[in-house]
C-alpha cells in the first residue's frame, strides 16, 4: 500500500540522518585525536612550541607547513619562531618528521566541522596566506579547572551546555551553601578570551569520547537550566580536577 511504502521510507530517511551524524561524530574525533598526537609529537621533539603556522588552500582543502612557534613573549611581541619547515636543512630534531607533521594537520582540519578549526586563526605577523593553530593542552580538564579557579577559588565543577557554542559554561558550582545544595551561579567572572578557550576544549572533549566518557557527567533529568531550556543530554556536569 502507498502508505506503507511512505512510511518505510521515512524510516530510511530518519536512519540515514542518524548514520550521517554519526559519520560526522566520528569524523570529528579521529580530527582531535589525530592532533593530540601531532601536538604529543611535537612536544617531545621541541617542547616550548605554542603554535603551528601553515599555509592553507581552501579549494583542495590541503595544507603546507611553515614550521613551529613558541608562546608570545609580550603583548606587543610576535611569536618566536623555534623552528621553520622551509629553510631547516637537518639541524633540527623535526626535520625527519616534517612530511609527517604536515599529514598529520591536514587529516586534523580536514572535516569543514573539526573542532580542531576552533583554535586557527590568521597569523597576522606575517603577510599573504599564513595561519596559526594553537596546540590543544596536554590535559585539557586540567587546564580548564585552572582557568576557572584563576576567577573563581572556590569551584569545585561547572555546568556545561554543548549545544552553546559546542560547550559553554552556563552554572558554576562553588562548594556547599548554608542549606546543604550546591552554591551556585551564573556570573562567570573571566573575560571573553578566558570563556572562549574553556568553551573550545570542553567542545573538543565533548567530541573525544573517551574525555567525555571521563569528565563530563550528565546533569540528569532533575536539572534545572538557568536560562529555562528543557533538559537536555547535551548539558554536562563536569567536576574540575585539583589544581596546585
Amino acid at each position: 500500500m502507498p502508505s506503507e511504502v511512505t512510511d518505510r521510507l521515512a524510516q530510511l530517511a530518519r536512519q540515514r540522518d542518524e548514520l550521517a551524524a554519526h559519520h560526522r561524530r566520528i569524523e570529528k574525533a579521529y580530527a582531535l585525536a589525530v592532533l593530540d598526537h601531532l601536538a604529543e609529537q611535537v612536544r617531545q621533539l621541541c617542547p616550548k612550541t605554542a603554535y603551528i603556522t601553515f599555509a592553507y588552500h581552501g579549494n583542495s582543502r590541503e595544507v603546507d607547513l611553515y614550521g613551529l612557534l613558541g608562546a608570545e613573549p609580550g603583548a606587543l611581541s610576535p611569536l618566536p619562531w623555534l623552528w621553520d619547515a622551509r629553510e631547516s636543512e637537518g639541524e633540527h630534531p623535526l626535520d625527519d618528521y616534517r612530511d609527517k607533521l604536515e599529514v598529520d594537520l591536514q587529516l586534523a582540519l580536514e572535516p569543514y566541522d573539526s573542532p580542531a578549526w576552533a583554535t586557527v586563526s590568521r597569523n597576522t605577523a606575517a603577510d599573504g596566506n599564513s595561519w596559526v593553530l594553537q596546540l590543544p593542552p596536554a590535559d585539557r580538564a586540567a587546564r580548564i579547572a585552572d582557568l576557572v579557579r584563576q576567577y573563581h577559588p572556590e569551584a569545585t565543577a561547572i555546568i556545561v551546555d554543548v549545544r552553546s557554542a559546542g560547550g559553554r559554561v552556563i552554572e558554576i558550582i562553588q562548594g556547599i551553601a548554608e542549606d546543604g545544595t550546591d552554591n551556585r551561579t551564573t556570573r562567570r567572572r573571566w573575560p571573553r578570551a578566558a570563556d572562549d578557550a574553556i568553551t573550545t576544549w570542553v567542545a573538543q572533549m565533548f567530541a573525544l569520547p573517551r574525555l567525555a566518557h571521563r569528565h563530563l557527567l550528565p546533569a540528569g533529568p532533575a536539572y534545572r537550566h538557568p536560562y529555562g531550556a528543557g533538559p537536555s543530554p547535551l548539558v554536562r556536569l563536569m567536576p574540575l580536577p585539583p589544581t596546585a
